[in-house]
């Protein structure tokens, strides 16, 4: 995708909305509800934005909306693009481009997981500290150049990368701390631990679940690390979040499945709501 089609896209964006967020969350599996519950909202099907990328997993609505919460500015993605929809690496990243191009300096990432740490359970919100990215792509590298990748406010691609991001700076430390805050404070359990990310679709074998656990992943699901290193490379500071939705294979006595994916999401999707709602509160009173 061009910058050309890039630009055609944030146009017809800022067109529908006078609203200029500065924080921005992405939604994912079954906790896309967290949207409806903005005010003053503008909703954009995405399908209706010019060479957006649409989403065709269930429980991703596809939707950006533009709303606020308790008068602060706020940008929703209401699903994501998964990798394993079409092997196109440029649009699952299609999103972060338009939240920088749309002048978001703050992302909240969420993903559907599955828990490996046997301390967890399904229903856990768990604050991502860490990521081990097992997709096997990487949008800093040159091979984004093969998925016609291109990044605004650069005239080619890979020779003006940051090339080099320390791994401890993914996560940004004071909003770790800000959501640890406000999870206790509000007496929401949260967990910690490390995301591993890969490709999907199909989910782990057991096997693969021991090798994750030994390489040290709390969670593992197929979304996030792409989008949180391109996102960080932009100079955005991102706090994560996972919704154990199940226990990996091997750990869970029932056989996996989205269906089981999307309820989880939806039982917790309160807790999910207010914690979200406290940590955005609290950034935006940092801010003033």
């Amino acid at each position: 995708m061009s910058n050309e089609q890039l630009r055609e896209s944030i146009s017809f964006i800022q067109k529908k909305t006078s609203l200029r967020p500065t924080i921005a969350i992405v939604l994912g599996s079954g906790l896309g509800d967290f949207g409806e519950s903005l005010s003053n909202k503008t909703v954009i099907d995405t399908s209706t934005i010019p060479n957006y990328p649409v989403s065709t997993v269930e429980g991703h609505k596809g939707k950006l909306i533009f709303g606020k919460l308790k008068n602060i500015p706020l940008l929703a993605f209401q699903g994501r693009i998964h990798f394993y929809e079409s092997g196109n690496l440029g649009k699952v990243l299609y999103p972060i481009h338009v939240a920088h191009s749309l002048g978001i300096k703050t992302l909240i990432v969420t993903n559907a997981a599955g828990g490996i740490n046997k301390n967890f359970t399904p229903g856990d919100l768990m604050l991502i500290t860490d990521h081990i990215n097992l997709t096997f792509l990487n949008p800093l590298s040159s091979i984004e150049n093969n998925y016609e990748l291109r990044i605004t406010n650069y005239e080619s691609t890979s020779s003006n990368l940051k090339s080099q991001i320390s791994n401890d700076t993914f996560y940004n430390e004071q909003l770790c701390e800000f959501a640890e805050r406000v999870a206790l404070n509000a007496k929401i359990k949260l967990q910690k631990g490390v995301y591993c990310g890969l490709q999907g679709p199909t989910y782990e074998t057991a096997a693969e679940i021991q090798m994750l656990k030994n390489f040290g992943a709390d969670a593992v699901g197929m979304s996030t690390v792409n989008e949180v290193t391109l996102a960080v490379n932009y100079g955005m500071n991102v706090v994560g979040f996972s919704c154990i939705t199940n226990l990996g294979t091997g750990i869970s006595l029932t056989k996996l499945s989205h269906a089981e994916v999307t309820e989880t999401g939806n039982r917790v999707k309160k807790q999910f709501a207010k914690l979200i709602s406290l940590l955005i509160e609290e950034i935006n009173r940092t801010k003033k």
